[in-house]
């Protein structure tokens, strides 16, 4: 059945605003006509994909260009035939720039995956800061993408889950647009730890079951005593969604019973001065819980979330919670930013949505390529696997911090100016050292010094914010150049130290110069700047620094082993595509063996098999061990790797790794999570139960070379929940 654009009108028409269906209509027939011939991995065409975004847009009451960018969001990307100066003639500029900055920086080469991530998503928050519609498109897309991610590879489910975790959802979070990041969220975690998914639901099944009429009764007792106030209002019951149960269980450690908020119920009226009576109401009808009453109306949250909660205690000892708001914040707290197009007809955001979206600016700023990409979205993370404090200046401004921030986060919160020469705080007007951790609630003073050095080192340890933080190193990359080139070659010679002693100054810049080039950086003091005010970590040279070493060591001093063989072919070496030099035979095929998977680096011996090429063991594998010993000993070849074998961009050999884990709910999730961060791909896993509550993950990944899973293992290792890893 073709496609149609029936259901996206109905919708349309049911938003009430004055649309212009002529120009959405030419935007699908162009889609549906760019497409034509393309398939999506469940098999169905092409073009319900856009159709799906816009109808998600629709529901979010975007404007008519906004519908038409997001049929058209896949154009240039896909339909090598069509371009932006097609789309400007045939549907305007406005639209056109929608697409460009939804458009994947395809046609420039990077050098990895990861730096070829950060500059889409650098190109996306630019285009984001001049047109807000840009973010709002590309989250309905990518909710549309996850609703489908059945269709694609385990491998590729969980990296997309991922980014959908740790980009998206703390997007939409900023935004306000809960709808999305709630479901985003549920469909991220069931790909990323479907054990921890399907406990939690089966959890709120049971729990549900079990008291399946205590909605529906609250409901009732609240609508009626609300009825006889002769208040007009709306009410709606709810259960605690499977991810927010997860997230309090994994990162605040409670158990099912210590979850107080399971039940909850949302009460709309019509004013702000009701929002205060109904509270009255209900804490005069129900027992309150110390300590869980938050005001967000007269203190909003930074993306405008306004709101009243209560925790109180129901019927049968059972506790719940009461959110309640206007209409108008009810539209703010589902839709965010994208309920800016409700009430206005502007296509672009106005000065007030603007200054709600200043930390976009802060995210551009931080525009050094070098910056790892775990501190670029820092900023993002921080919405969703951290709390919020609110402090508030001598003024009466609310300041948000991330939960454990102190004295220097509030001043570089403020400004950096402010940040660069503070010398002390004030905390409720008693003196207090900078590092003291904040509040919620507390009257927060910085006191500065023109005297003032500038802010130390050492408060890269101590603050908790990312903004904090690329503040700080900014002041270092700008004001501190030779003493950060100085620091940092006294702190990379002492790496050359631990990986191997008596390199020569020479070789050593060599190596740097390589490294500095890797990262696009003009000079070698560039790097050393960037290693010494922060941008690069130290630990992350260690392991560069080790693969260079290896790759000239390979190049200098190939691996000779003691094994024989007559051969009556003429000897030459030639390197196959697997990147192992097999002596005397030219161009033959190559397999690894699946009893010992040898990777670049480890000492390797070839065996010659009868129709299927050589297979390649480790030396130290017990079958060439034997087999060099026993009566088809002359069909073992001298093997080694070609130099070029860890410089593959690619994780191109597999290791099979056996992890004990503590049996807590979240390692697997932390454990995809880490691979993923350093864009290791997993082909294969498997679980089973081990020794006291204790569980067994088989995981089969891909890696460059020895050097390469050596340095993955220690990465892993530091996951507290990870008892041993043996195998690869």
């Amino acid at each position: 059945m073709a496609a149609d654009t029936v259901q996206l009108f109905s919708i349309l028409d049911e938003s009430g605003k004055k649309y212009d269906k002529e120009k959405i209509q030419r935007a699908f027939l162009y889609a549906e006509k760019a497409h034509c011939g393309q398939f999506r991995k469940s098999g169905e065409e092409y073009i319900y994909h856009p159709l799906a975004v816009a109808q998600i847009c629709a529901e979010l009451n975007l404007d008519t260009d906004a519908i038409c960018a997001a049929l058209l969001h896949d154009i240039v990307e896909d339909c090598p035939d069509a371009s932006l100066d097609d789309l400007e003639k045939e549907f305007g500029k406005d639209v056109t720039l929608l697409v460009d900055g939804l458009t994947k920086l395809v046609a420039i080469p990077f050098e990895d995956k990861e730096e070829e991530h950060i500059e889409n998503l650098r190109k996306m928050f630019l285009a984001m800061s001049r047109d807000i519609r840009v973010i709002l498109i590309k989250l309905c897309d990518r909710l549309h993408n996850m609703r489908t991610l059945s269709s694609h590879l385990e491998e590729k489910q969980r990296l997309i889950a991922l980014e959908t975790m740790h980009v998206y959802a703390p997007l939409a979070h900023r935004l306000g647009i809960q709808r999305i990041k709630q479901e985003l969220e549920g469909l991220a975690l069931q790909y990323l730890d479907p054990i921890g998914y399907e406990e939690i639901h089966d959890w709120i099944e049971t729990k549900y079951g079990e008291n399946r009429d205590f909605i529906e009764q609250v409901q009732s007792d609240i609508a009626e005593r609300l009825t006889e106030e002769g208040m007009n209002f709306s009410i709606k019951g709810r259960v605690k969604s499977i991810y927010s149960v997860y997230r309090k269980m994994y990162r605040a450690a409670k158990s099912f019973d210590e979850i107080y908020d399971f039940y909850a119920v949302r009460v709309i009226v019509d004013t702000e001065m009701e929002c205060y009576t109904v509270l009255g109401m209900i804490h005069e009808r129900y027992h309150s819980i110390p300590g869980r009453f938050k005001d967000y109306i007269s203190t909003p949250k930074p993306n405008n979330y306004r709101s009243l909660h209560t925790t109180v205690i129901g019927r049968a000892g059972v506790p719940f919670e009461v959110q309640i708001r206007t209409a108008e914040m009810h539209q703010i707290a589902e839709y965010g930013i994208a309920a800016h197009w409700k009430y206005k007809s502007g296509a672009k955001a106005d000065e007030t949505v603007g200054k709600k979206l200043e930390w976009i600016q802060m995210l551009l700023e931080s525009e050094q390529k070098s910056l790892d990409s775990e501190e670029y979205l820092t900023p993002l993370k921080i919405d969703i696997f951290e709390d919020e404090i609110f402090v508030f200046t001598p003024k009466g401004d609310v300041v948000s911090l991330p939960t454990g921030s102190c004295g220097i986060d509030f001043a570089y919160a403020i400004h950096s100016g402010v940040g660069n020469k503070m010398v002390g705080i004030k905390i409720n007007g008693a003196i207090a050292p900078i590092t003291t951790v904040l509040q919620t609630g507390q009257i927060v003073e910085v006191l500065t010094s023109s005297a003032s050095k500038g802010p130390s080192r050492d408060w890269l340890k101590i603050v908790k914010s990312g903004e904090a933080k690329n503040k700080i190193r900014g002041w270092y990359k700008k004001e501190k150049r030779e003493e950060n080139i100085q620091l940092a070659r006294t702190e990379v010679d002492k790496e050359f130290d631990k990986i191997r002693g008596g390199i020569s100054d020479e070789e050593k810049d060599r190596i740097m110069t390589a490294i500095a080039q890797r990262h696009g950086l003009g000079s070698l003091d560039d790097l050393y700047n960037s290693i010494g005010y922060g941008g690069i970590a130290l630990s992350k040279i260690h392991v560069k620094i080790r693969d260079e070493i290896e790759r000239s060591l390979q190049a200098n001093t190939p691996v000779q082993l003691e094994v024989t063989r007559t051969v009556t072919e003429k000897k030459i070496q030639k390197k196959s595509s697997s990147g192992v030099i097999i002596e005397g035979l030219d161009g033959c095929q190559v397999k690894f063996a699946k009893c010992c998977s040898p990777l670049p680096g480890d000492e390797i011996v070839g065996f010659i098999t009868r129709g299927y090429g050589v297979s390649v063991h480790k030396y130290t594998c017990p079958h060439a061990m034997q087999g060099l010993q026993g009566p088809e000993k002359d069909r073992w070849v001298t093997a080694s790797w070609a130099a070029s074998a860890e410089q593959v961009q690619t994780n191109a050999y597999n290791a099979v790794l056996q992890i004990l884990v503590a049996d807590n709910i979240g390692v697997m999730a932390a454990i995809s999570t880490a691979l993923a961060d350093m864009r290791i791909p997993i082909s294969a896993i498997s679980t089973q139960n081990g020794p006291n509550k204790t569980s067994l993950l088989t995981l089969t990944i891909g890696i460059k070379g020895r050097s390469h899973l050596t340095a993955v293992c220690e990465r892993l290792k530091k996951n507290k929940d990870i008892i041993k890893i043996t195998g690869g």
